[in-house]
């Protein structure tokens, strides 16, 4: 009732005037009213309690939206559905009025968000911290079937979810030079930008724990310039203020691609030194932190804070912790690293050579050169230490050095990793034991203890409860409402697999899901598509190693035989693809032109009619990812094994009731260890035999010649059939598939296509298609990063999730 009467005092004032969005804003901050108290008392209950603290340090958060995903956490959905209904408006539209928070590339980002979500539900004291981005990733438009960028101005109209805290602004140092004197060692003649946070509330599910996202902006100091141009041009100071705020202007787009540009390395810092500070400030001032009158005891550090790394990139954590530990704290060196290893862990992302970072010392020279003497320091130590253990392997020296000689000498940031973390871990099996047989091998022979493997996860909240409502409700009427919070109840659903009621609302659901797609597509595309053919999807970033090409090939040999045999029966499909590609890309960028292109043949060829469509589906992100996935039927996961380090859309598919087409790479392994490989379409090359393959030596043309469908399929693109007002167009991507495809397309092109015959196939038999959907909806339990986190909190963090809810804000504290 109180909310009813909140919510229509700020709606009605001005009806007469108000725009969807006015209705959207004064939704957002009534939901937002009821987050505060929890906040507030959460933080309080922390300050009291003074648990370990863990600090997840990320350069992306990708957050997508978050009114509804308040709403559900908060058990206010309803409530929130009557008012609005009662108002006469629709809740959906106000919904789709949000922004996504889009500061993140894609699955690193996404992972952070639903680690998040995670540790509040879970009851961690918990801090999400990186860059808040004024412009997140691009908005992508195709033209004429090619990519083209648009900024993405998410804050042009204010964000609701987020409170400026500027009394806890924060300097932080760049270029300058060390001195070093008797006193210690000083770093000097710096310029300084302030680092001003903005906090965002992240709610627990049902729970009353609401922790905190807290994102630094770059903001120029009062006197920025002014000192150096005192009576000269003033105007030009305050201009060049923009310099300063530039750092967290823009998110880097590059998704798994290493680009060693200054002001990258400018964000990595920022967020780093921001959050060590107030890390420290934190651990000093929390009511059971330092007695001490000088605040020297950093012994406890470790005990009361976790800091974990989300890749490389705020790998500058482990030279600044030591910076400050050691030159403005004075702790001793030895006791520092003990204190900076215990303190840290790192999670490695990728094996992609291309991925890793490796920044050129001179660039650190400039910009960081205290850090920069503090890496050599901390190398010499690792360096003897091997030296001691293997006397006389100079190359063993060489490859685990973590400054890389050579024309330019780089800093090789993993490397850095590992040796400054007492943890390190891969985010699938597969993945993790890559991680210690080949990318870490050397680290992994000295310390084996350090790694781990932490197999990533997705939300139940947002990717089953809040995007696909329907099949949350026949599950909870089987089951209970239990899963939400522990995802691996779903195995009770094994007892309703030949349950016919069951198979038919199961079915029933993801019919309603395809038609609302299918409407949402014409609406906002004006695309029509058969909402009875199967939904065939494959949405991710736009990328080599996940051979969009495959898929592809496989919509171009659909196409062939459709044409050869226009009478036949053929199983209906619509092949949807979705994804951004880097802007300086250019392979991915020419693969979705060829997307569009074969999309543009197929789709307005009188001879396939319904039988076949391909789609290109326009700005995936994390507010369509909601749409498509729970309208998906068949869930493409087809990278060349060993390249994918887990992949989470594909857990995503599986939960909502998809089946997956893949290969034995990342996460997809562990998916058929628990629904059973049979329950999967699984085809080609394991990790094993495409080393085995290298070992041979690939040769595209072999296949070409021997493949039939293949060839002409080559043979269409590089002819002109899809583009035929300029025939030469995808010249660069058959050269590549042709001479040099580091990710075999043409290798597992045989195994695909036959696999794709037995999706077909079962695709006829909608009760069993059916039946096995609703086995790998009862095996995806493990796959909740409620699991995940569990394990990071027992096995390297060293805290214990608690399931009990802290009191609501209207009860008294206790």
């Amino acid at each position: 009732k109180s909310f009813n009467r909140h919510l229509h005092f700020t709606l009605v004032k001005d009806r007469n005037v108000a725009t969807p969005r006015d209705y959207y804003f004064a939704l957002a901050h009534t939901v937002r009213d009821h987050l505060v108290g929890r906040w507030i008392r959460t933080q309080q209950h922390y300050y009291e309690r003074d648990p370990k603290r863990i600090y997840y340090l990320s350069l992306e958060f990708y957050m997508g939206r978050t009114l509804q995903n308040t709403m559900v956490n908060l058990g206010l959905q309803n409530a929130c559905d009557e008012a609005i209904y009662q108002l006469g408006l629709d809740l959906e539209e106000l919904e789709e009025i949000e922004e996504d928070a889009g500061l993140g590339n894609g699955g690193l980002g996404r992972l952070a968000a639903c680690f998040l979500d995670s540790m509040a539900t879970l009851g961690l004291a918990a801090y999400g911290y990186g860059i808040r981005y004024e412009f997140g990733i691009f908005n992508q438009k195709i033209v004429d079937g090619w990519q083209v960028e648009e900024a993405d101005d998410w804050l042009r109209y204010g964000n609701p979810w987020e409170k400026a805290r500027p009394e806890y602004m924060l300097p932080v140092h760049f270029y300058g030079r060390v001195e070093h004197t008797p006193e210690g060692v000083k770093w000097i003649d710096t310029q300084v930008v302030l680092a001003m946070p903005y906090d965002t509330p992240v709610p627990g599910y049902k729970n009353n724990t609401v922790n905190t996202m807290r994102l630094w902006s770059a903001k120029a100091p009062n006197d920025f310039n002014l000192q150096e141009f005192n009576m000269g041009d003033y105007i030009e100071a305050v201009l060049d203020r923009n310099l300063a705020e530039n750092i967290s202007r823009v998110l880097y787009p590059n998704d798994n691609f290493f680009e060693g540009k200054e002001l990258r390395l400018k964000q990595e810092y920022f967020v780093v030194a921001a959050t060590l500070q107030d890390i420290i400030r934190r651990f000093k001032s929390s009511k059971f932190g330092c007695r001490d009158p000088v605040r020297t005891c950093f012994e406890t550090f470790p005990d009361k804070v976790a800091i974990q790394l989300n890749d490389t990139h705020p790998a500058l954590s482990i030279p600044e912790l030591m910076r400050i530990l050691v030159d403005v704290e004075k702790v001793d060196w030895d006791k520092a690293w003990e204190i900076t290893k215990r303190t840290c862990a790192y999670t490695n992302h990728t094996v992609l050579p291309e991925a890793l970072e490796r920044w050129p010392v001179s660039m650190f020279e400039k910009l960081l050169p205290r850090h920069l003497e503090i890496i050599y320091a901390l190398n010499q130590m690792h360096l003897d230490r091997v030296a001691a253990l293997y006397p006389g392997d100079i190359d063993r020296l060489r490859r685990m050095s973590v400054i890389e000689e050579g024309d330019c000498k780089r800093i090789n940031m993993a490397h850095l990793c590992v040796i400054g973390s007492h943890a390190v871990n891969g985010v699938a099996r597969i993945h993790s034991d890559i991680v210690k047989n080949s990318v870490f091998k050397d680290f992994y022979e000295l310390e084996p203890e350090k790694f781990q493997n932490k197999t990533n996860g997705i939300t139940p909240r947002r990717w089953l409860l809040l995007c696909n409502p329907g099949l949350a409700d026949i599950i909870a009427e089987k089951i209970g409402e239990g899963f939400i919070t522990d995802l691996s109840q779903l195995k009770r659903l094994l007892e309703f697999i030949d349950n016919e009621t069951f198979i038919r609302d199961v079915a029933k659901v993801k019919q309603e899901n395809k038609l609302k797609f299918a409407a949402y597509l014409e609406e906002q595309y004006k695309v029509k598509i058969n909402p009875m053919s199967m939904f065939d999807v494959q949405v991710k970033r736009i990328h080599e190693y996940k051979r969009q090409l495959l898929n592809c090939l496989h919509a171009i040999t659909l196409y062939n035989r459709i044409r050869c045999n226009p009478s036949k029966s053929f199983v209906p499909r619509t092949i949807m693809i979705g994804g951004k590609a880097a802007p300086g890309y250019h392979m991915a960028k020419m693969i979705i032109k060829l997307i569009t292109s074969i999309g543009e043949v197929i789709n307005n060829d009188p001879y396939v009619g319904d039988k076949l469509k391909v789609i290109f589906l326009e700005n995936y992100r994390v507010s369509l990812a909601e749409k498509v996935i729970p309208a998906a039927d068949l869930s493409q996961q087809i990278s060349t094994a060993g390249t994918e380090a887990s992949g989470t859309g594909n857990m995503k598919f599986m939960v909502n009731g998809a089946l997956t087409i893949g290969t034995m790479d990342g996460a997809n392994v562990e998916m058929a260890e628990e629904a059973g490989e049979e329950n999967l379409f699984i085809f080609g090359m394991r990790v094993e035999d495409v080393e085995a393959l290298d070992r041979k030596g690939y040769n595209a043309r072999e296949y070409y010649e021997s493949l039939p469908e293949l060839r002409q399929a080559i043979d269409q693109i590089t002819s002109g059939f899809f583009s035929p007002r300029d025939p030469g167009c995808f010249k660069d991507v058959v050269n590549m598939l042709m001479y040099h495809d580091r990710f075999k397309v043409f290798a597992d092109y045989e195994a695909y296509i036959k696999c794709q015959g037995q999706v077909d196939q079962l695709f006829m038999n909608p009760r069993e298609w059916t039946r096995k959907v609703i086995r790998n909806i009862a095996c995806s339990g493990k796959f909740s990063s409620d699991r995940t986190i569990t394990e990071y909190a027992h096995e390297i963090w060293g805290v214990e999730p608690s399931a009990t809810a802290i009191p609501p804000p209207n009860l008294p504290r206790n």
